[in-house]
Order: structure tokens, then sequence, then C-alpha cells
């Protein structure tokens, strides 16, 4: 017998997608066979259930997000100037006529109740966040006060991200965000009108 073969990024780029929109327990196998164009034997036997197909989804998702705060942070003149970039853009991203929040995030809050292993994982990966960010601020502030920016900005993010769902205007955002985080040096960033 011979393994189907596909393109597994793919699959998990399509699984995502899904999750995203409708969730763990809202996303079917028959709608995971649909958005992914296997049958259910080569998702089993490749993934091992629809959990670890959610675990891989969760895991391509977290890198991705790690891999783009870390542009930003590298190309930003300072971490601190950076940091004000993330928040802005994820203020433009709550204002986006299709925002859906952070799959991480949603996946947390339809799972809280369940102390599966999947709010585990995304549990973990949300303290990986935290630590990166931690770790940039470092390079900028003592590693006790780093420790506590991140954990600020870890609650902002989070708030920002089911904040957005509210609608409100981008200038009344930004106006919070930066009341909530002044340690940043938002005077040294360009503030979009």
């Amino acid at each position: 017998m011979t393994r189907a073969q596909f393109d597994r990024e793919q699959v998990i780029r399509d699984a995502t997608q899904l999750f995203w929109q409708q969730g763990f327990s809202g996303a079917s196998m028959q709608q995971v066979v649909k958005a992914t164009g296997l049958k259910p034997g080569s998702l089993y036997l490749a993934f091992g259930s629809k959990e670890g197909l959610y675990q891989a989804a969760l895991e391509s998702y977290t890198s991705q997000l790690r891999a783009a705060v870390c542009r930003v942070l590298d190309d930003a003149p300072s971490v601190g100037e950076g940091v004000c970039q993330l928040v802005l853009q994820l203020v433009e991203e709550c204002g986006s006529g299709n925002y859906c929040s952070c799959f991480l995030i949603k996946s947390q809050l339809e799972l809280a109740a369940s102390g599966s292993d999947l709010l585990h994982c995304i549990s973990g990966y949300l303290s990986q966040m935290e630590d990166l960010y931690a770790d940039y601020l470092s390079r900028e502030h003592s590693p006790e006060q780093a420790r506590l920016y991140a954990a600020s900005l870890m609650l902002h993010v989070l708030g920002l991200r089911v904040y957005g769902y509210l609608g409100r205007s981008r200038e009344t955002t930004i106006a919070a965000a930066k009341a909530g985080l002044p340690w940043l040096p938002w005077h040294k960033v360009d503030v979009p009108d």
C-alpha cells in the first residue's frame, strides 16, 4: 500500500483557516476533509486525529507569528519603537473589515473550560510569545523590568485582540493603547491619523 502524497504545509494552512474561522468544536471532520482535500484516512495517517491536525495548525500559526514579530523588532530603530509598531499593526488589523482576532486567543477562549492537552499547548505558545517580548525588551531594560513590560504588553495584545470586535475607532484604540503603555517611546513613532 502506498502513502498518498500531499503538501503537508498546504494542508496545515488550509486547516488553520478553517479552524480559525470555525473553532475546534465548530469544524466537523467533513469540513476538515473538504477544506484540506484529503480523505479521512490520509488525515488520520498524517496527523493522528483532528486534535493532532489542530495542534499542527497552532504550531504553524505560532511559528509564523513569532517570525513576524521578530522581523518588526529586528528592523525597528529600537525595541521600544518596534513594540509601538506592533501595537499599531494590531490596531490596524482590528479595524479591518474581515477581522478575525488571533487564532491562539480564539482557541484559548474556546477551549478554556476543557482542560485538554490543546489548552495546555495554547498556553505554552502564549507564554513563548511573552518570553520572546521579554528577551527583546531586555536589550533596553533590566531583566526584571523587561519581564514586567512583557507581561504588560501581553495584557494589551490579548485585550486588543478581543477589543477589536467592538469596532471602536482607530483613534480611540490608539489613544487607549498609548495610555495603557506609557513606557513605550510613542513620540518616536509615526502614529497614523
